[in-house]
């Protein structure tokens, strides 16, 4: 198997066993959830709706998800990764566990209603094949939804600089071990996540548009949030960074159309399966 880092899927098997998300309803899961899928068309799945999460990590968009369909599919590379889900979900019946990479997804052809993957496909070293492997467990006219890190195509020069200031801080520590890494984590998402965060929530009170300061997405959230992904964003070895069109072309190349953009600034894509000549979806 090629499309798969053994390293990165160690990194998020320990990452999840730490940061297991068991609070699942916690409010910013819940707001999280609601932002991602705010392209998702729920109302166009059949009453029997069936598909998968691929990448489901510790299960927490998929305990929202189950809900409002007959059957889900989750999917992760990492056992470890994947216990924490079967825990999580205990109480979802209608959940199925694979663990398996994108690569080897054990689905027959054409036989989900939707899919969706969520912060996954841009820590494997082809996108592309991951995307078409999507595509081909999808029915003809199926949504498939992704979220992917963006290249900051729609940043200003100033804030592509420090990120690329940060990345050499990230190629530096996720190559630690564990638990040192996790250390330094922490203390980025003290001194700096949580420090930038609330002068953005307190200049948004003030009337101040906030939109290009720094991790102001994480204002409203939770310091729990904030460990989370700082742990996610420096412990990541391999991290793929996408142009709107770079993922419009690869999904087109895919077999997808239709194809949307949320406008949250990482970049949240809503594609169908190509349907047959007469717009029909598979059965």
């Amino acid at each position: 198997m090629n499309n798969i880092d053994r390293r990165v899927v160690k990194a998020f098997g320990e990452e999840w066993s730490k940061f297991d998300c068991s609070q699942l309803e916690h409010p910013d899961l819940r707001t999280l959830f609601e932002s991602y899928f705010s392209l998702f068309p729920w109302h166009e799945l059949p009453p029997n709706a069936e598909g998968f999460d691929l990448g489901c990590g510790t299960g927490r968009w998929a305990h929202f998800a189950a809900q409002r369909v007959q059957h889900l599919h989750c999917i992760d590379a990492s056992a470890a990764a994947l216990d924490v889900a079967r825990r999580n979900l205990h109480m979802h019946t209608n959940c199925s566990f694979y663990c398996n990479s994108v690569e080897a997804i054990p689905l027959a052809d054409s036989c989900m209603d939707f899919g969706y993957s969520l912060g996954v496909l841009h820590h494997v070293p082809d996108l592309q094949q991951g995307v078409n492997e999507c595509m081909r467990i999808l029915k003809l006219g199926a949504p498939l939804l992704l979220y992917l890190y963006y290249a900051f195509d729609n940043r200003p020069v100033w804030y592509r600089i420090i990120w690329r200031a940060s990345d050499f801080v990230r190629r530096f520590i996720s190559t630690l071990p564990f638990a040192i890494k996790s250390v330094l984590c922490e203390l980025i998402a003290a001194l700096i996540y949580w420090p930038l965060a609330r002068i953005s929530r307190l200049f948004e009170k003030l009337k101040v548009d906030t939109n290009l300061f720094p991790l102001s997405a994480y204002r409203n959230r939770s310091f729990y949030s904030m460990r989370t992904d700082a742990l996610d964003r420096f412990g990541s070895r391999l991290e793929k960074r996408f142009t709107r069109n770079e993922i419009k072309r690869i999904m087109e190349t895919a077999g997808f159309e239709r194809i949307v953009f949320s406008e949250s600034p990482c970049w949240c894509v809503l594609g169908y399966r190509k349907a047959d000549q007469t717009g029909r979806r598979l059965k």
